[in-house]
């Protein structure tokens, strides 16, 4: 029986041997062959993002096939939980040292730009065994940075941070995620960017929606576009993540039984998209015509108007600005309205829509288990392509 690769280092020889040499890897991936050989030998276990990105582009796999589940450490069903669980309250900081190499300020930028990039794609099985090695090569570049470098330092791991606690929040690990969006919060403080920290208190309230505190949601949103509200000139990344905030406050008055008010402020959200006039994507936070229609769906499925939610999402852009995830998301808030209205067919082709465009985010989607096992629970016949969906993504049927 064959065994598999426990480390990394392991993978990299698994991968290579028999038709490449360390020396030919790393000059095909563009590093030094001593960080090839110590990973390989075990002197070290991790390499930064944007290293081990090359290698795995130097060996023809996909990152996540470098960063499989053997790989983490602890390795089992829940290996990349743990791990990420682990990094986000890693102590070494508190003992005197940091047990990883910092990562040059340029290179720590392209982590954050790679992570994010990830993230928007719904790959978060990758984004566990991904963020602890950046975590703590950020952590050590802002560890050593000099005075005038520690703002940019502590906006790449601010970024990370939240990167990490974006993930955990999709993996149900809200005590965790929790902790690393606060500590993102406070890194952002020190970072000297006004609008960074407001992002970031957007994905607070994010949090607090995830967790049913909606009263505390809605007042982090609104109190924190309060304070950053636009004058006359502002630009456009000033308008996007202020929009994104009023967004953020709708839906959770939406979640909380006042859909007039959410309403009233997603309105107001629309007046902010026609001043940006584009979909962009500040500070790791979308926002344009598209987020505001998205979301407008959401209120509608979350207000069970479940007509008007289908109505609204006829004003969808034919090319919508959203990362892949919010597609995604879109779709299945659809998908659950057809469902309620009875119309089970265009629910299920959405989903299966869906699961073509994004199958890693549909495995860690609540809402996309609950429509399809409220689909199976009803079907009038029995349907292949619903049954091999629920058996894809987990779901069983109910009595």
């Amino acid at each position: 029986m064959t065994t598999r690769a426990n480390t990394i280092g392991e993978r990299i020889r698994e991968l290579r041997n028999g038709w490449m040499t360390q020396q030919e890897l790393a000059t095909a991936a563009g590093v030094d062959v001593s960080l090839i050989r110590k990973l390989e030998q075990g002197q070290r276990h991790t390499a930064s993002v944007a290293s081990l990105h090359r290698i795995a582009r130097a060996l023809d796999v996909d990152l996540g096939e470098l960063f499989g589940r053997e790989a983490l450490p602890d390795a089992g069903p829940d290996a990349g939980v743990v791990a990420l669980r682990r990094a986000v309250s890693d102590v070494d900081d508190l003992l005197g040292g940091l047990d990883a190499d910092p990562l040059p300020l340029d290179e720590a930028r392209r982590t954050v730009t790679y992570l994010w990039g990830t993230y928007w794609s719904g790959k978060f099985d990758s984004l566990a065994g991904l963020i602890p090695p950046a975590l703590a090569g950020t952590r050590a570049t802002l560890h050593e940075a000099n005075l005038s470098d520690r703002p940019m330092a502590a906006d790449a791991l601010s970024r990370v941070y939240w990167v990490a606690g974006c993930t955990l929040a999709h993996m149900r690990q809200q005590d965790a995620a929790f902790m690393a969006v606060r500590r993102a919060v406070e890194l952002a403080n020190t970072a000297d960017d006004e609008l960074l920290s407001a992002a970031l208190r957007g994905s607070v309230s994010w949090q607090l929606l995830v967790q049913g505190r909606f009263d505390e949601a809605e007042r982090v949103a609104t109190r924190t576009a309060q304070s950053i509200e636009p004058t006359g000139d502002a630009g456009a990344d000033h308008l996007s993540v202020f929009g994104s905030l009023i967004i953020s406050a709708a839906t959770a008055n939406a979640r909380g039984n006042n859909a007039s008010r959410a309403r009233d402020l997603l309105n107001e959200s629309r007046e902010v998209a026609a001043r940006v006039g584009v979909d962009r994507n500040d500070y790791e936070t979308p926002f344009g015509p598209s987020q505001v229609v998205m979301q407008t769906v959401d209120v509608g499925v979350v207000t069970e108007d479940y007509a008007a939610a289908l109505r609204d999402a006829g004003a969808m852009p034919s090319e919508p600005g959203l990362p892949l995830a919010a597609r995604a998301r879109h779709m299945t808030d659809r998908a659950f309205a057809h469902t309620r209205l009875g119309e089970d067919d265009k629910a299920l082709n959405l989903l299966l829509a869906t699961e073509g465009m994004a199958p890693d985010w549909m495995q860690h989607q609540t809402l996309v288990k609950y429509v399809t096992r409220e689909l199976l629970a009803r079907e009038a016949r029995k349907s292949t392509r619903l049954r091999e969906l629920a058996e894809r993504i987990g779901v069983t049927r109910t009595a």
